[in-house]
Formats: C-alpha cells, sequence, structure tokens
C-alpha cells in the first residue's frame, strides 16, 4: 500500500512538473507507471513516418454538470493502458506502433497529424468554446475518435450534452453485433462488458460484470458522417482502459477480461479505423 501511494505521489507530481514547464513532446513515457510495469520495444528507423501512435486527449471538468472540478480524470489509467495496448496492437497485427504514446489537447496543432484520438471517462468531460469546432473539423475531415470508461445514466447524460454541441445534428446509434468493427481482426462472439479491476474481484465467480446498477447493459454507440463513416466509437458502461492498465495484476483478470475482450476490441476498433 506504501508503495501504490508512493508510486501515485510521484506520477501526480511528475505531471504537474510537465504541466508546468509546458511540456512539448507529451509523452506517456514521461510518467512513471503504476500497474506491473510496461513494455519496451523499438521500431527500424525506416518507420519512422508510418508509425500508429495512440493519442490521449487532456479534457476539463469544471464543474458544470456536477462532479466538481477533477482536471486530472482524463489521466486515468496512463500510462500503463497506453503503452500495453500500443505493444499489444504491434504485436498482434502488422502494424508499427510508436512505443512512446501521446497526450495532446484538441487545441493542439499537432492534432491534424494524428488520424486517431482516445478520451478516458468522457461522463465528466466539458469541452469548452474552442475545442468544440476543433473536433467537429478534426473528425469530419477523416479523424477518429474512441471514448472509454464511463457508467451509469448520469455520465451518459453528462457525455451526451456535451457531444451534442459537437454534432446537434448527429445522433449516436447503438451499433449491432453484426457491425464488422466486432469481427475486422478478431471475430467477438457479444459485445463484452469489461470491469475494472476492483469490481471484477469483488466479483469474482459470479456473472456480475458491471460497476453501477444503472450500468448493467453494454453499449457500443457509434457517430457517422454523411457517407456513414464512423467517426466516434462510444464504449459506455464498459472499461477497457482497465483491461489494458492492469493486464498483469492478477492471472483470473488477464485470462477472462484482458486477453479475451479488451485487448481483442480495443484491436479492432484501431484496425477499423485506420482501413476506414
Amino acid at each position: 500500500m506504501n508503495r501504490n501511494r508512493s508510486i501515485c505521489t510521484l506520477a501526480l507530481i511528475s505531471l504537474l512538473l510537465l504541466v508546468g514547464t509546458g511540456w512539448a513532446q507529451r509523452s506517456a513515457r514521461e510518467l512513471p507507471f503504476h500497474s506491473t510495469g510496461t513494455p519496451e520495444w523499438t521500431n527500424s528507423v525506416a518507420f519512422d513516418k508510418d508509425l500508429f501512435t495512440f493519442v490521449r486527449i487532456e479534457y476539463s471538468v469544471n464543474g458544470r454538470h456536477g462532479f466538481g472540478s477533477t482536471p486530472e480524470r482524463w489521466l486515468i489509467d496512463a500510462p500503463d493502458s497506453d503503452l500495453n495496448f500500443s505493444y499489444r496492437l504491434q504485436q498482434m497485427t502488422s502494424m508499427k506502433v510508436n512505443p512512446k504514446g501521446l497526450f495532446l489537447k484538441l487545441t493542439d496543432k499537432e492534432l491534424v497529424n494524428y488520424p486517431f484520438i482516445y478520451i478516458v471517462e468522457p461522463g465528466r468531460l466539458t469541452f469548452t468554446e474552442q475545442e468544440i469546432p476543433i473536433l467537429r473539423q478534426y473528425l469530419l475531415n477523416g479523424g477518429f475518435l474512441m471514448l472509454d470508461d464511463f457508467w451509469g445514466e448520469r455520465e451518459w447524460a453528462n457525455f451526451y450534452e456535451e457531444i451534442k454541441l459537437v454534432f446537434p445534428d448527429r445522433e449516436p446509434e447503438d451499433l449491432p453485433l453484426d457491425h464488422p468493427i466486432f469481427h475486422c481482426v478478431y471475430d467477438l462472439k457479444e459485445k463484452p462488458q469489461i470491469p475494472g479491476l476492483p469490481h471484477a474481484i469483488r466479483n469474482q465467480g459470479t456473472d456480475v460484470t458491471w460497476e453501477r446498477s444503472d450500468a448493467k447493459e453494454v453499449h457500443y454507440r457509434g457517430i457517422f458522417d454523411d457517407k456513414r463513416r464512423l467517426m466516434v466509437m462510444i464504449c459506455h458502461n464498459t472499461d477497457l482502459g482497465d483491461g489494458w492498465e492492469r493486464e498483469g495484476e492478477y492471472e483470473f483478470y488477464f485470462h477472462d477480461f484482458s486477453e479475451k475482450k479488451a485487448y481483442p476490441l480495443g484491436i479492432n476498433i484501431v484496425f477499423y479505423a485506420m482501413t476506414h
């Protein structure tokens, strides 16, 4: 317990130092891991311009929806989830993947250079007036947004209100199980619900995989452009990021949730995004 607290404190100090100095390249490698360690790998210099980079978006929480001001929510599960997933993506596909990952704000000029972005806990986010048109243009120009790890009706209502500021004329649509995103690399037989590790431990040996009483049904929803290209993948009442972050802590969690559900679906989502 003391070791975990020390690691968390060190991570927070590192984050504050990086933010305070205006760190130009916000790499996931800048933060200490807080689970069981993260893999390291290299790519040939010849692939430097052809690497997939897992980009996590930094957002604000201003309390408008009653969640208080918790600006660090965007950092949940990082850097372990980002780096573990990036490694598995390179290991299990032919994609060459950036071993550093990246943290960006929607207002960063480099955003247009990265076709895939990830937001964690969107049930608490608040888009700024400046971010709304930037995100809309990014997505309509071919970008892809994955949202993950938010639970229940209150967090859905918050996210829905925020995403409608981006696309007031578009509605999130439930994706049927026969959508190609569930089958393009791994053939999933169900829409998986991945609980965070503490909930999985608490309910081990039961069929309970939800974290809240109003979050029993998992939803995978999408937002499409005018040509029916999937621009936004919304993973509600599930936590793929914990499946990536905590893969090495308990064998049962790795086999039941990371290996069978979180990684296969995550890889499918990225592969589909990058090929459509």
